[in-house]
């Protein structure tokens, strides 16, 4: 199987299912930032040497189950192929790793300035990128049907996002950075 098609050549894209749309439909935006995120935190499981493998790659396997249902245009199209669905057990566990991490944190008394270590850093632009998704499938909700739990799970995904952070700085011996704002 060849990986160029051609079919995109002139800023069409198929949806799962064959349904083409154009390349920058809010609902091409939403996946594909999704694929984004799901790039950087491969990024990220680098920079942390395999040390975070356990929760992270479960999370990218999500986000490809995510990005997919988004690519099917509709739930009946994600269970036509199959799609994993994203369950209420999907963001208990993002909070059960929240809650043990923040368990091992200093009290967080100032927002916190991003950097101080690659991994941390890493796990705040994946925060963002999480952030900026949420925000494009709830623009996207507006005008299609999207599971309600897409965007659950990407709310929950980045707060992890940003306790994963601070718990890898906080590993490698690396202190908050407090905002101090200039008056």
């Amino acid at each position: 199987m060849k990986i160029y098609t051609r079919t995109g050549d002139k800023g069409q894209t198929s949806l799962l299912g064959g349904q083409r749309v154009p390349k920058d439909s809010i609902r091409i935006e939403s996946y594909g930032t999704i694929d984004e995120l799901n790039s950087h935190i491969g990024l990220l499981r680098d920079h942390a040497k395999g040390q975070r493998d356990e929760l992270l790659v479960p999370i990218q396997e999500k986000l490809f189950s995510l990005g997919s249902r988004l690519a099917s245009g509709s739930e009946e199209q994600a269970e036509k192929f199959k799609v994993p669905q994203i369950t209420d057990a999907d963001i208990s566990a993002l909070e059960a790793e929240m809650d043990r991490m923040d368990k091992e944190l200093p009290e967080m008394r100032n927002f916190i300035l991003p950097g101080g270590d690659l991994a941390a850093s890493q796990a705040h632009i994946c925060r963002t990128v999480c952030r900026r998704a949420e925000r494009l499938v709830v623009t996207l909700s507006a005008s299609e049907a999207v599971p309600e739990i897409v965007v659950r799970y990407l709310n929950r995904l980045s707060d992890l996002l940003f306790v994963l952070a601070r718990h890898i700085a906080h590993v490698n011996g690396v202190a908050d950075t407090p905002w101090k704002p200039r008056q």
